[in-house]
């Protein structure tokens, strides 16, 4: 099973993790002040993960990025992307930026090298991390990328935690629908 690198260390970044440690892989986790400053995160999530640098995270079989967006080109930055899977799920609450793009078709200019999937976006940190087992269903999870191979991967990744993933197509589509003021953000849905 591919290994997860987490870039962020917050909530939604834990949520991530205990996403990853449902699905039954291991966990890097970074953040920009280094591992020393992540202990009490590592021991709160338990056996599983472990706390690195950026690099080290990015290195993982599929990496998350869960930073604000504003932060998200200084979290990237430097990073030699070699055809990882590369989780997008932040959010641009402004929008206002985009120029006729998504969010996450920006996001993978910066993480150029890389195959990048939008997912774990429109459900909020809380919702992300909790068992996704509810009302004898499954919570949904929306994906969206370009590559059928590296969605394939982020499926896999979802349902082995337990979700229901339903794949929206291209970044260009999809990702539209995910974005905040979008059809499907904050939509939260159990598949019977």
């Amino acid at each position: 099973m591919t290994d997860v690198g987490i870039i962020g260390a917050g909530r939604l970044g834990q949520a991530m993790a205990r996403t990853a440690l449902r699905a039954g892989r291991s966990v890097v986790i970074a953040n920009s002040r280094g591992p020393e400053s992540l202990a009490s995160v590592v021991s709160a999530l338990g056996d599983g993960v472990s706390a690195g640098t950026v690099d080290e995270a990015a290195s993982a079989g599929i990496v998350v990025v869960a930073v604000p967006w504003g932060r998200v080109p200084e979290a990237v930055q430097g990073v030699n992307w070699n055809n990882q899977v590369v989780i997008d799920a932040t959010n641009d609450w402004g929008a206002d930026d985009l120029q006729g793009r998504t969010s996450s078709e920006l996001v993978a200019d910066l993480v150029a090298g890389a195959r990048l999937v939008k997912a774990a976006n429109t459900l909020g940190a809380d919702v992300l991390g909790s068992d996704p087992h509810e009302a004898g269903g499954r919570r949904v999870i929306f994906i969206s990328g370009d590559e059928a191979d590296a969605k394939a991967e982020v499926v896999a990744l979802f349902q082995d935690a337990g979700f229901a993933a339903i794949d929206l197509g291209e970044l260009a589509t999809g990702g539209a629908m995910q974005q905040i003021h979008h059809p499907l953000s904050g939509v939260n849905l159990i598949r019977l």
